[in-house]
């Protein structure tokens, strides 16, 4: 009975001796799997990571174009903008970078001026103002847009460029307005900057009245001529109005007669503005002290507040009125001085009442200068007004078929 416990004892502790060793075994074992399972996957790794490199080093990055020979820059395709001679300096188009650069330039070339001071001839001075000069003038060859005879504007010397691009893009957004003079052509790359517009046969309304003064002091019918003139002004204010325009100088030397009274047109745009444009009506120009401005024209609420909207400009038509009315005479006439006129209009004082003005026109003219700017009238009634004027004067004059005028007006034309 011992001798077989013993035995089995000996064979108890050789199994447990060969077990350890198996587990000892395994475990090596799947140690050396796991090495060679990791050895494996970073092979794969780093081979994945070479195979990656090898890719983004063979495509070509951004706007850099694959290395090669260099090639030299193509000329745009609207070879018909670009000046001949000028083809292979013409900017080339591209994605890039510089895109927005290229495009800035490639717009300056389609835009470029058609034309320059050498290529006018200045005929007749028309007016002098304070910031430019107009004449009748032609192109020395060939016509502009077709016309053969047109008004031209010639900058003077000082005035900035910026100031004209501005002008040029309030007329061009005004188009289309029988009473406005219309804009044909420009340019403000170099000085004398230079607007030309349509032509007009008798310059300004103040000069055409001051010269024919004695015709029309004698004529029966001057008081509805007046108004008709008076209501192609006010159709031209009212369409400033439609598109947020202030003209801010209206004044009878600024419309210009082709007809008269039947066309007759606003002009100078120089002062406008484009309230669309503006983050608020009062703006910050109106408080540059060195800004010249037709005081004698301007309403009250400038000099107290600094500011002008669209009521100043009715009230710069009713000093029309009165310009009309007096055939060209300054307003104000007995002040001298600029702060005279300023203290003069500071306080209330009108205009005296022009002599032999019909009682419509002087009720408008008065209802136009009235205080606050807010009791003014639109330009909207004042065409209604004048219409309904008009109405009253058709018995004796043929608003719509102007025959009875030829005459006289061959008569102010041989005067001329």
């Amino acid at each position: 009975m011992t001798n077989s416990s013993a035995a089995v004892a000996c064979l108890d502790q050789g199994l447990d001796g060969n077990t350890y060793i198996y587990i000892s075994i395994g475990a090596v074992s799947f140690l050396l799997l796991v090495l060679l399972m990791g050895l494996l996957c970073l092979l794969k790794y780093r081979s994945l990571v070479r195979t990656i490199r090898e890719l983004r080093s063979s495509e070509p990055t951004g706007s850099a174009p694959p290395k090669e020979a260099p090639r030299p820059p193509r000329p745009t395709l609207a070879v018909e903008e670009v000046a001949e001679g000028e083809q292979e300096r013409a900017p080339l188009q591209r994605t890039g970078p510089n895109a927005s650069s290229s495009k800035k330039l490639w717009k300056g070339l389609q835009q470029g001026p058609r034309f320059i001071k050498s290529d006018l001839n200045l005929m007749q001075l028309i007016k002098a103002g304070k910031e430019g000069v107009f004449y009748q003038a032609r192109m020395t060859r060939g016509t502009c847009k077709g016309h053969g005879m047109f008004t031209c504007k010639l900058s003077k010397e000082g005035v900035r460029q910026k100031h004209v691009e501005t002008e040029v893009s309030i007329m061009r957004k005004l188009v289309h307005h029988k009473n406005i003079l219309q804009l044909l052509d420009w340019n403000t790359s170099e000085e004398p900057y230079i607007l030309i517009m349509e032509y007009v046969s008798y310059g300004t309304l103040r000069t055409f009245l001051q010269t024919h003064r004695s015709h029309l002091s004698m004529d029966p019918e001057l008081q509805s001529l007046l108004t008709i003139a008076s209501y192609h002004i006010a159709l031209a204010m009212q369409h400033l109005r439609s598109k947020m325009i202030v003209h801010c100088d209206l004044a009878l030397r600024n419309i210009m007669v082709n007809k008269f009274p039947w066309e007759v047109k606003v002009a100078e745009f120089g002062l406008a503005r484009d309230l669309t444009r503006m983050a608020s009506r009062r703006s910050s120009r109106w408080w540059n002290h060195r800004q010249r401005v037709p005081l004698r024209w301007y309403p009250p609420e400038y000099f107290k507040n600094h500011y002008y909207g669209f009521k100043g400009d009715v009230w710069a038509f009713g000093i029309v009125l009165w310009e009309m009315q007096s055939f060209g005479t300054l307003p104000y006439p007995n002040l001298e001085t600029s702060e005279a006129v300023i203290y003069h209009i500071s306080i209330g004082h009108k205009n005296t009442n022009p002599e032999g003005c019909r009682p419509e026109i002087l009720h408008m003219m008065r209802n136009c200068w009235l205080e606050p700017y807010s009791l003014r009238p639109s330009f909207t009634d004042v065409v209604l007004m004048l219409e309904n004027i008009m109405e009253n004067d058709a018995d004796y004059v043929d608003v719509q078929n102007p025959q009875l005028l030829l005459q006289e007006e061959a008569e102010y034309t041989e005067t001329l």
